[in-house]
């Protein structure tokens, strides 16, 4: 994968997906003490970046391949990506989901027209796949696949086409699908550019991998952050965040439920746990930037419902006693 593949994304998805935008916050400039601005891609088809992957894989499958269906792994929004491609091209989805899956990703998912089939957990999940690929479906992987990262990268190629003077993006991790294509894009445009991950404890499977020199399967995903919850991240999306990030920077739930108020009452949006870690890893990163930085926080999806918003809550007041 490089530039040029996900220049072809951005060409052949166009009609499927959304430019979201990108704006200056001042609150969050503020708060920082840094030039600061957001890339809303919450507010892209289905809540997060993940139709632009979804939508790149079945639009460069052959008809024979797109007639035989396709299947997916998730707990959340490649799940709903998957679905809502499948629908919109006429394609047949079965999604295996994890039976911990928020209620709100399994309606959803199943609101696009998709089968859903529910696991005991993720790693029987992907073990599922086998049949389903014996039966002639299209397995699409929620990160390992060069063409699914082509089409997240085009969130790259965005931001720097909207903001050329950006230094400095922070986006956060699950499988690395999102934090491959997205530098391969961002460094291919600008060389100099500095590239952020983060994670929550429980999961945190790159982080993980980088400290063992190898890829790490995790036993369990414990952290509220459901669509960071990658069992395990790939040889690929590895070996590009090992060369071409600065580091990854680990969080606890409760700092990202803190920011996720935060942004819902300055910003007025509601974002997941997954995507508000990003101004949790800023504020540790600080020391990193100075009155030439222009930072660019990519908050990733905000399908959060309002049970899971107060089921939350709780851990600031933890937090706060502890």
């Amino acid at each position: 994968m490089d530039i040029n593949d996900i220049k072809s994304a951005a060409e052949r998805i166009k009609p499927y997906v959304r430019r979201t935008h990108l704006e200056y916050s001042n609150s969050l400039s503020k708060r920082l003490g840094v030039h600061t601005s957001v890339k809303f891609e919450l507010f892209q088809k289905t809540g997060a970046f993940k139709a632009r992957g979804a939508f790149n894989k079945l639009l460069t499958m052959s008809d024979a391949e797109r007639a035989k269906g396709v299947v997916a792994v998730s707990g959340g929004n490649h799940a709903q990506a998957v679905a809502y491609s499948s629908n919109v091209l006429g394609v047949d989805a079965v999604i295996l989901m994890p039976a911990n899956t928020p209620q709100v990703y399994v309606e959803a998912t199943r609101g696009y027209g998709a089968t859903v089939e529910l696991q005991p957990n993720i790693g029987a999940a992907f073990e599922r796949i086998k049949d389903y690929e014996a039966e002639g479906r299209v397995f699409v992987h929620p990160f390992d696949d060069e063409v699914i990262m082509a089409g997240q990268g085009t969130v790259g190629i965005e931001i720097l086409e909207d903001a050329p003077e950006t230094t400095d993006i922070i986006l956060s991790i699950g499988g690395g699908g999102l934090a491959g294509g997205v530098t391969v894009a961002a460094k291919s445009i600008n060389p100099n550019i500095r590239m952020w991950a983060v994670e929550t404890a429980g999961a945190d499977a790159m982080s993980r991998a980088i400290a063992a020199g190898k890829v790490v399967e995790m036993d369990a995903i414990t952290s509220i952050a459901k669509t960071l919850g990658a069992p395990y991240v790939s040889e690929l999306t590895l070996s590009l965040v090992q060369k071409y990030y600065e580091s990854v920077t680990v969080v606890t739930d409760a700092e990202a439920v803190e920011a996720m108020v935060f942004i819902g009452e300055r910003l007025k949006v509601i974002t997941e746990p997954a995507a508000a870690v990003t101004l949790v890893a800023a504020e540790k990163l600080r020391e990193n930037f100075d009155e030439n930085t222009r930072l660019v926080l990519v908050l990733c999806g905000g399908n959060t419902g309002v049970s899971d918003l107060c089921s939350y809550l709780p851990l600031l007041e933890s937090e706060r006693s502890a």
